[in-house]
């Protein structure tokens, strides 16, 4: 008799034995099946796209740096041609750019994409374009538009295989248009509000969001990121030349990385300078008459307002006397799981009549934000590319679809001009504009906005310069011709902090009366901190109240004798940027608490010793460009004007991940003969390892070397690499 301990063998009966097997089987058959559809690799159906490269007078000429230069019959021929240019370079940016503002990014990259679709249905982008593109936008640059989809679509007829979602081509001048508005109230801080929105301790505490933990999808979260312009006029310069600096400090990666083109057509648009992948027409730089730069500002153009909620009645709120009905409207947020296999989830999208509404843990806010309706950044821009005057410029930017950047112009007259561009709203002075305002009351909903003319700006200043450098406007040169702060609503939100980089490019060209073209490179590459910065003065700070450390003593020393810089070379770079580069722009706007000081100087100390053995290495030894096989040392830091920001890597470097990135000098000599130079941080092919562009340019970066810009068909073809139509 068998144990009850022992397991019963008896069989299975052979009809239940088949059944099972049956079933085994089955599922079997459909587990390989979903497999196969999921990993099963697509192509798109070519056949299907259309070949617009016929209807497109293009020609496409790379010189010897790889460089596009689009020649095109008219400016939309030209748009074409751009798109595929770009495309052969970085045709996966330029999709991923595309495919978020579509919504769509989940389907690509899963679940951690999702909150970027679900932001575009809360903005209602595309709500916003089919209202206003016919109105706002011309003719020409609706067809532009469409031309450069045009371009994209026939790139990827020709190259199924990069193709990352088959279904959105062919495309359209929406798909174009569309990042515009997604990337647009980012730059000005709406990802910061939404992000402190949904925290659900907001209110309780001051400590900051992590930087990683921020809703951060253009990837521009750099710590204190920042950008130079800086024009000198006759009046300063040595020889009667106009000098122009465009140097934004973007990320050297991703979908807002500069990409450098020449664009040129029988229409009169001449335009050299950069662009970010997607954008069919150049952001900044210049044509032969004239040519600007962008920086970053931050101007409050971003409210927050708390709603009172319907207790009876959740998609209610109450405004001016009465219960508002919520528009309200789902968002279809299509999300891969596996290989091709997505699921649709559904979420709640609302709007009100101060603009976008969420349901948070600590409550039901609206967001209301300069330019909510606008579409048309890319025809200011093109207006600014066909300009050839100050006033045919200027009128460009009184088009007023930038909601913010400060800008600096020069031009082949001598003429120089800084801008303090935002759309500030006019506010009642009646509310707290810094904090939550009441949602219930037209009173606080503003629906104006300040005229361009009230702006802060200078023109042609007895200094004969001007430097923008993510700073007060109240310093945008020295003299008299400075902005006033008493001039200005402190509603605005017009910064009053000063960077180091304004306070050296202040006493650079401020204290050189008459700079040559060399002397102006050179400042340009300066490396070296302020004693007036925040810098120099946490280093004071900590020294006049040192920690009771032994541990960091040698470091204490090595402060004390830091000379503030950051060449290659120098020995306490390293120490210095490790140390205060996670502070960001806590630095510049906030007394650090010595705790913090001290816990930072300690990890900077220990992370010295574990990976070089010493506190003081070369700077170089430790901040690192790597691209490919290329890895070199690299000088510049963390707002200086030769600006790197990197981030610690397995190996113990520091690797170059933003800052200087695509740099541009333009001089117009006295008789108005223009000649520039540029230099690009990796190469033309800016996601292509195979191409002898991926990091060409990398080593003069490096050296702080520049290259030559030629906009002549001649002169390009003295250093042509190949000819091409699309």
């Amino acid at each position: 008799m068998a144990s009850p301990l022992e397991p019963d063998f008896r069989p299975m009966p052979p009809r239940l034995y088949r059944a099972l097997v049956r079933l085994v089987l089955v599922a079997a058959i459909l587990i390989a099946a979903l497999l196969t559809y999921a990993f099963w690799p697509t192509t798109p159906h070519v056949e299907d796209l259309p070949d617009g490269g016929a209807r497109y007078a293009v020609r496409i000429l790379r010189d010897e740096w790889g460089v596009p230069h689009i020649f095109g019959q008219t400016d939309v021929d030209v748009a074409f041609g751009l798109a595929y240019a770009h495309a052969e370079d970085d045709f996966i940016t330029i999709q991923q750019s595309i495919i978020a503002a579509r919504g769509e990014l989940a389907r690509v990259y899963g679940r951690n994409a999702a909150a970027n679709d679900y932001l575009v249905h809360l903005l209602r982008l595309h709500e916003t374009m089919e209202r206003h593109a016919e109105t706002r936008l011309s003719p020409t640059m609706r067809a532009m538009l469409q031309a450069y989809a045009d371009g994209l679509t026939h790139y990827a007829a020709q190259h199924p295989d990069e193709v990352l979602l088959d279904d959105i081509f062919p495309l359209t001048a929406n798909d174009i248009l569309a990042p515009s508005l997604h990337k647009a109230p980012l730059f000005f801080g709406l990802d910061d509000t939404l992000t402190d929105l949904l925290d659900p301790n907001r209110g309780q505490d001051a400590t900051p969001t992590p930087l990683a933990n921020r809703f951060d999808p253009l990837g521009i979260g750099t710590p204190l990121a920042g950008s130079n312009a800086i024009a000198v006029s006759p009046r300063r310069s040595a020889n009667g030349e106009t000098f122009l600096l465009v140097n934004s400090h973007q990320p050297w990666e991703g979908p807002v990385a500069w990409y450098e083109a020449h664009v040129h057509s029988e229409e009169g648009l001449d335009m050299v300078g950069a662009t970010w992948p997607g954008v069919p027409v150049i952001i900044h730089g210049h044509n032969r008459a004239l040519g600007w730069a962008f920086t970053v500002n931050k101007p409050n153009v971003v409210d927050v307002y708390r709603l009172e909620i319907n207790p009876d009645n959740p998609n209610q709120y109450w405004f001016d006397g009465e219960w508002r009905d919520f528009e309200v409207d789902e968002a279809r947020l299509r999300v891969k799981l596996l290989g091709r296999i997505e699921w649709t989830f559904t979420r709640e999208v609302l709007w009100s009549v101060h603009g976008p509404a969420l349901r948070t843990p600590t409550g039901t806010y609206a967001v209301r934000y300069a330019g909510m309706d606008e579409v048309g950044y890319y025809e200011q821009l093109y207006r600014m590319n066909k300009a050839r005057t100050f006033e045919e410029w200027l009128d460009a930017m009184r088009y007023r679809a930038l909601a913010m950047f400060n800008t600096v112009y020069a031009d082949q007259e001598g003429n120089i001009f800084y801008l303090y561009n935002a759309r500030v709203p006019v506010r009642s002075p009646e509310f707290d504009w810094q904090g939550d305002l009441p949602g219930t009351t037209s009173a606080a909903l503003w629906t104006q906005e300040v005229p361009f003319e009230a702006l802060p700006q200078v023109l042609n200043p007895a200094s004969g310069f001007v430097q923008s450098t993510n700073a007060t406007p109240f310093r945008t040169t020295v003299g008299d011709d400075n902005p006033s702060p008493d001039a200005y609503d402190a509603t605005w939100g017009i910064e009053t902090r000063m960077t180091n980089r304004a306070y050296r490019a202040l006493e650079l060209f401020g204290g050189d009366s008459s700079i040559t073209a060399d002397e102006f490179y050179a400042y340009k590459y300066d490396m070296a901190y302020s004693t007036q910065s925040a810098v120099a003065r946490t280093i004071a700070r900590v020294l006049a109240n040192p920690p009771d450390d032994p541990e960091i003593q040698e470091a204490l020393d090595l402060l004390a004798s830091w000379d503030l810089q950051a060449t290659p070379e120098n020995r306490g770079a390293a120490l210095v940027v490790l140390w205060l580069q996670p502070f960001g722009e806590r630095l510049l706007e906030e007394e650090i608490p010595d705790e913090e000081l001290h816990a930072h100087l300690l990890d900077a100390v220990r992370f010295l010793r574990a990976h070089y053995d010493r506190l003081d290495p070369r700077w170089e030894e430790v901040n690192h460009l790597k691209r490919g096989d290329l890895d070199i040392g690299l000088g510049g830091a963390p707002d200086v004007l030769h600006a790197v920001y990197s981030k610690p890597a397995e190996d113990g470097h520091l690797h170059g991940r933003a800052g200087d990135s695509y740099i541009l000098i333009a001089t117009w000599e006295q008789d108005g003969a223009l000649h520039s130079q540029s230099i690009h941080q990796y190469g033309a092919a800016t996601s292509r390892p195979e191409s002898p562009h991926y990091a060409d340019q990398a080593l003069l970066f490096v050296r702080r070397q520049m290259k030559p810009v030629w906009m002549d068909e001649a002169e390009i073809r003295e250093h042509l690499e190949r000819a091409y139509q699309p």
